[in-house]
């Protein structure tokens, strides 16, 4: 394999804040392993994804545009053509590419984020797709294509265009029922052990192409079921805590409230009950990951591998009185963490406090790959790839001088859900309003549609507890303009034509189908 490809390993835990990590100075011991591979690595002190949820913000990772522009805001939107992924592009590039895919909304529906995969492998489904599939019976093998192609994709696809089915399934009676059965969060444990196999496999071959390997975790997502022996070593004294565990089963159980404002404040006790849940699933996921991060240092696997490793969005816990990841542009949804391991383009424990996007990841992997220009017009700023990879951060310059965008456009599945459950709360807290927030340097301004609702030095308070929108109108109105202007180019790059297309009018996802098994 030549040294000037090497393997890229491109890693997003989802739903993980950056806060309660302890490899960003959280207190509890919740990613010790993710802490030692920090160690030898870059770490961006101040990334922020360019979306609050799953779907755009994944979209703007693998396409190096914000939601404005790639406009896959909702879970029936479906990627343009116009914007090449970075699976097609690395792929075009003479890379092996392969993904291990936890979370339905990136695997599962017919968005296009699955586009340029030569294998796609999914572990969020009724019938998971895994690299040992190949080696049951061809019986077996037509029954599960049979029940992927007929039942378990057209179903996913039906729940996510429908509001009625939707709401229905948020029924709490219904949720533990189904979050088993379809396997709401994939499974860590078979993901990474598949993820080692195949990489393994993959240079035990003597292969001719660099691989390329994206990996989709889902520990830190509702609903939390910890192992007993993590939440143990995380919240000792929790364990004869009934009133914790009967909470946090009403909670698994009400999915319409993972993304709802509360009716009223969390009490301390639920608080610290939730977080220690949250904090468990971490840590296990943290040793799963361990797992993998330890193979590729013992086997010297990473003097040639790219890592990055982020998430694509945070998590609310009643912080500013929100839950889940629905609406808003707070610290803790889009404020991630962020760590690179090249020692070529990122010198080892060094810690940026720059403000970076996470959609710049998309050129940090072509640069990676020594994709000079993807196949973009020249004239489009997204094709500069020298300029926006963050190893010009890392070396000390900056093109777009510390400043990121954030925008949360509201997942109507879940405005519809609050609608039916709260509806004063949609008009009340503007639910329905597009927020956005645009960070330069220290400060942050958040805005609701035109409307300032809050100005932050994040630097200084990082949890958002002081607005100083009426202490410091002129930087506000500042920081407006400049938002303005990122928004106005931001729209000004969408696509001419139809934005949304279907895989089945896309080769490279028919491909990807076929891989799967849901067509001939």
């Amino acid at each position: 394999m030549p040294a000037s490809k090497p393997d890229i390993l491109f890693i997003v835990l989802d739903t993980l804040r950056r806060d309660h990590l302890s490899a960003y100075g959280y207190a509890r011991p919740t990613s010790p392993h993710l802490d030692t591979f920090a160690a030898q690595a870059t770490v961006f002190e101040r990334a922020v994804a360019p979306a609050q949820w799953t779907i755009p913000s994944h979209a703007s990772m693998f396409t190096g545009v914000y939601p404005s522009t790639h406009q896959v805001t909702q879970s029936s939107s479906a990627l343009s053509g116009a914007h090449p992924t970075l699976a097609e592009i690395v792929r075009g590039a003479g890379y092996h590419t392969v993904a291990f895919c936890n979370n339905p909304l990136v695997g599962v529906l017919n968005n296009g984020l699955q586009r340029g995969f030569e294998r796609f492998y999914n572990y969020a489904s009724a019938a998971p797709f895994r690299p040992r599939e190949a080696q049951r019976s061809k019986l077996h093998r037509d029954l599960l294509r049979s029940f992927r192609r007929h039942v378990a994709r057209p179903l996913g696809n039906q729940f996510a265009h429908s509001d009625f089915l939707f709401r229905m399934s948020l029924n709490p009676l219904f949720v533990p029922l189904w979050t088993r059965l379809i396997n709401y969060k994939g499974n860590t444990a078979h993901s990474v052990e598949d993820l080692l196999t195949y990489w393994k496999q993959h240079h035990a071959g003597g292969a001719q192409k660099p691989l390329f390997a994206f990996l989709n975790l889902m520990g830190a997502h509702l609903p939390y079921n910890p192992p007993q022996d993590v939440l143990d070593r995380i919240a000792s004294g929790l364990r004869k805590d009934k009133r914790a565990y009967a909470f946090i089963r009403a909670f698994n159980a009400d999915a319409a409230r993972w993304a709802s404002p509360p009716d009223a404040p969390l009490e301390d006790w639920q608080r610290d009950a939730l977080d220690s849940f949250y904090d468990a699933e971490i840590a296990y996921q943290d040793e799963q990951l361990g797992r993998l991060l330890r193979y590729l240092r013992e086997s010297g696997g990473l003097e040639n591998t790219t890592v990055i490793i982020c998430a694509d969005h945070g998590e609310g816990h009643g912080d500013h009185d929100f839950f889940g990841h629905g609406f808003v542009v707070y610290q803790e949804l889009v404020h991630v963490p962020l760590i690179i391991h090249d020692p070529q383009r990122f010198p080892a424990g060094q810690r940026l406090t720059q403000t970076v996007s996470t959609r710049r990841l998309f050129h940090t992997v072509l640069e990676a790959a020594r994709v000079r220009r993807p196949p973009l017009d020249e004239a489009d700023p997204n094709a500069n790839v020298a300029g926006l990879t963050l190893s010009q951060v890392a070396g000390g310059s900056d093109l777009e001088n510390s400043m990121a965008l954030a925008e949360a456009f509201p997942p109507l599945t879940f405005l519809n859900v609050v609608q039916h459950r709260s509806p004063a709360l949609v008009e009340r807290l503007r639910l329905s309003g597009v927020r956005r927030g645009i960070y330069s340097g220290a400060h942050k301004l958040a805005l609701v549609g035109e409307q300032a609702e809050g100005l932050y030095d994040v630097a200084a308070d990082p949890a958002e507890t002081r607005n100083l929108v009426t202490a410091q109108p002129d930087r506000a109105a500042e920081l407006s303009r400049k938002l303005a202007a990122l928004v106005a180019q931001a729209e000004s790059r969408r696509a001419e034509a139809d934005p949304f297309v279907t895989p089945e009018a896309d080769a490279a996802t028919l491909d990807h189908l076929r891989a799967l098994g849901y067509i001939e």
